[in-house]
């Protein structure tokens, strides 16, 4: 039967508070380290909840410059660990500077054992209330909406939802600032259904995909013969969106002829269509997005600077998914219930492999990218869990199970580019070498690191 007690880590170098100590915790599935390396092996391995330790550690036991290393470490290895250190000789700055380290809580020398069990306890306590938090989160059937049908936990876009909820209800132009695959129209959706405008049409268009000679007809409408094809009158997308919102995707497309005539509307809420000569009323409100720098294709003449002023009233710039921490496992889980249904019920979630690799990836798409590797995923997936592997994202990871940290970051980058570089030598290692800008031995010493297979 497996032993189910809450893991308890004590760090100290003293063999005789060892031994005290281990005998006052048998409610605990106990492990003791004598010093830093041992101590980062165990947490490695065990991946304990909570850790005593004790600042002087060898081979600076009268010191502290051991254990503070030792606490930086184990918090940069696993950062919900409550760690607890112990303060010798009424050493309480140490102790102050080592919660300001990110240290739990502290307890002085000597020990007085009842007093250090109840901090301990309360560690625990602590501990499992903030998974359980974790936990119930991450089972939400559709992750966490915070804006329509925005889904995020990441604090840099919750700042960009409440912004935009705070000017939803404005008449102020947004442009919506942020590289491909972001959520841009998603964020406008958000702002038009939060605004008092949500009753009306939300109209959508890509202004790079649509070619410039048709781009006006597509804004504007026109009018019945204005145009060899022009067999009726057809009002344009401004139109449409009356009474509602027109989101003006890739608003950095639009050609400068084109650019007049929309900085008209905006002055004076009036359009003509092509071939008319009627100047139409029309109350829409515009919310563009682009990810040009717009200010350089001013200083460069190919945007009109007081188009640039009418549109970007309010600017919200929206951060890329490598800058939101927690949301790419997030969003991979959404994902994943909406394409399991149809397409492979029997996947129920994300193995911890693929958890690691969703984290460690940088995703140059962005949300975009993640949406399609989890419909590949999917697809691909043959039992219950997606896999690393599944999502094309198979760099293994370093001894220590679901922790990631750095040095497991590092490793999967390194062995992803050195597949890539085997994979496009045809196997040649010493060609794979010389593309990676490393040596040949250099290569076959991580090859060996790693245990990865590759053939000179």
């Amino acid at each position: 039967m497996s032993d189910t007690r809450p893991k308890l880590l004590i760090v100290e170098d003293d063999p005789g508070l060892q031994r005290q100590l281990r005998w006052a915790y048998e409610e605990y599935r106990l492990f003791i380290a004598g010093d830093r390396e041992e101590a980062i092996d165990l947490l490695r391995a065990e991946a304990p909840d909570v850790v005593t330790l004790d600042l002087g550690l060898p081979p600076d036991p009268d010191g502290t410059s051991e254990g503070f290393a030792t606490l930086a470490d184990m918090l940069r290895i696993k950062p919900d660990t409550k760690i607890i250190v112990a303060s010798g000789h009424g050493a309480r700055e140490s102790a102050l500077n080592a919660i300001s380290g990110g240290a739990y809580d502290f307890y002085q020398k000597p020990v007085d054992i009842d007093e250090l069990g109840l901090i301990v306890r309360r560690a625990f306590h602590v501990h499992a209330l903030e998974r359980e938090n974790a936990r119930l989160a991450e089972i939400a059937p559709e992750g966490a909406p915070v804006l329509g049908k925005l889904i995020t936990s990441a604090p840099e876009m919750m700042k960009v939802a409440r912004t935009i909820e705070r000017v939803a209800s404005a008449q102020v132009s947004v442009l919506l600032l942020g590289a491909s695959g972001t959520g841009k129209e998603l964020l406008a959706q958000g702002l038009h259904d939060a605004s008092p405008r949500k009753s009306g049409h939300f109209v959508a268009i890509n202004c790079a995909a649509i070619p410039e000679t048709l781009l006006e007809s597509e804004l504007f409408g026109h009018e019945k013969g204005a145009f060899t094809g022009a067999v009726k009158t057809t009002p344009g997308k401004i139109e449409q969106a009356q009474g509602g919102t027109l989101f003006l995707d890739e608003v950095g497309d639009i050609p400068l002829p084109l650019q007049v005539k929309l900085l008209r509307f905006l002055q004076e809420r009036v359009i003509e269509r092509i071939g008319g000569r009627q100047a139409i009323a029309v109350d829409t409100r515009i919310v563009c997005a682009t990810h040009q720098n717009l200010e350089a294709m001013i200083a460069a003449g190919t945007f009109r600077e007081d188009l640039y002023y009418r549109l970007a009233e309010i600017v919200v710039r929206i951060p890329a998914l490598r800058d939101r921490p927690g949301d790419p496992a997030l969003l991979a889980r959404h994902f994943l219930n909406r394409f399991a249904k149809d397409m492979n019920p029997q996947v129920k979630g994300l193995a911890p492999d693929a958890l690691a690799a969703l984290d460690a990836w940088h995703w140059p798409g962005n949300v975009r990218e993640l949406e399609n590797r989890m419909k590949r995923a999917v697809i691909m997936a043959d039992g219950k869990h997606v896999t690393a592997a599944d999502l094309d994202l198979d760099g293994e990871r370093e001894e220590g199970g679901d922790l990631v940290n750095l040095k497991a970051a590092r490793e999967m980058a390194d062995r992803r580019a050195i597949r890539r570089a085997i994979a496009r030598t045809d196997g040649n290692i010493s060609g794979a070498a010389k593309m990676l800008g490393i040596s040949r031995p250099t290569l076959y010493d991580l090859l060996k690191q790693y245990q990865m297979q590759g053939q000179g």
